[in-house]
């Protein structure tokens, strides 16, 4: 484990470098309190860090408050050394943000146990941090593909709306559906049917560009959202991803099964506000035009042409499409 020890005594310095070594740490020595800041504040900085008080530029308490009001994160462990003994100089350090302090001269052993407990902290942090990302992803990501759920593809969506109209840049929206995926349930069974839409979706993340999100919208629909990409553009990414989808059978368990998906999409030039639900329903009546020409194919939702067109609730489109 990396250890930042800042000292400006030389003998100090080696002494500590020496036993930190031995007792297995990556050693970084900073000479006073301005490098041992600069070195805090770089990629992949060490998380445990030896703070001697008395530094010239800055000393070790303040930059416990700089470490402390940054927040970053993962956690730094801060052990203050110090020859102060009045219990008042020691509370100031403490309150700046110190984890704990050694008095000079100091015992190695006493060093060793305190940089041990800082470990211990370090490590339960390190797993609640894991275990918060897995959350994170559980609220965020469907459980069978591992896209965005549908909550987080329309902020997704919203982002990049109010993104694109800051920027004056177009955003392209496409809704895609599996074909006749309820005849893969009923003909191969729901175990296949899930193997198909892994490897469907796992297909359709590979057509996309890496900034693009691609989300479960419901069963087996899916909504892309495309930032700074233009009807055109957005219509050739959409045959990128259908033949993607088509490129040969997915193995549903044992049985080669042919997928196809049909695909909407709308786009503006600049989005104005409001845009995110008509964009959506936009591109589903445009996926309806592709169900009903004969699947497997993309349309594309062309804001004129649908200028004077009827937009109906979410829900009864979804219900009328057959899928």
């Amino acid at each position: 484990m990396k250890v930042l020890a800042a000292e400006d005594n030389p003998v100090f310095q080696s002494m500590l470098r020496t036993m930190l070594t031995k007792w297995g740490y990556a050693v970084t020595i900073a000479r006073d309190g301005v490098e041992a800041w600069q070195v805090l504040q770089s990629e992949d900085c060490p998380r445990l860090a030896i703070l001697d008080w008395m530094m010239p530029g800055m000393d070790g308490v303040e930059v416990c408050r700089r470490v402390r009001a940054a927040r970053r994160e993962p956690y730094t462990y801060l052990l203050l050394l110090t020859a102060r003994t009045e219990s008042q100089d020691l509370v100031e350090g403490m309150d700046a943000g110190a984890d704990d302090y050694l008095t000079k001269p100091f015992n190695a052993n006493e060093l060793r146990v305190r940089l041990r407990a800082g470990r211990r902290i370090l490590d339960l942090q390190e797993e609640l941090l894991r275990a918060r990302e897995a959350l994170r992803v559980q609220a965020t990501h469907d459980g069978l593909t591992g896209l965005f759920n549908r909550a987080s593809i329309l902020e997704s969506l919203e982002n990049a709306i109010t993104r694109a109209r800051r920027e004056s840049k177009p955003v392209s929206v496409m809704v895609a559906d599996l074909d006749r995926f309820k005849s893969i349930n009923d003909t191969y069974g729901h175990q296949s049917g899930d193997a198909v839409l892994r490897e469907s979706t796992r297909r359709m993340k590979a057509a996309v560009r890496s900034y693009d999100a691609v989300g479960r919208y419901g069963g087996e629909e899916f909504l892309i959202v495309l930032p700074g990409c233009d009807l055109e553009t957005a219509r050739a990414q959409a045959e990128r991803i259908r033949e993607a989808v088509a490129a040969g059978p997915i193995d549903g368990g044992g049985q080669p099964i042919a997928v196809t998906c049909s695909i909407g999409v709308a786009s503006r030039v600049i989005p104005s506000p409001g845009d995110m639900a008509a964009l959506v329903r936009e591109a589903d009546l445009a996926l309806y035009a592709a169900k009903d020409n004969g699947r497997n194919r993309v349309e594309v939702a062309a804001e004129a042409a649908l200028s004077d067109v009827p937009l109906p609730d979410l829900p009864s489109l979804a219900i009328a499409i057959a899928r």
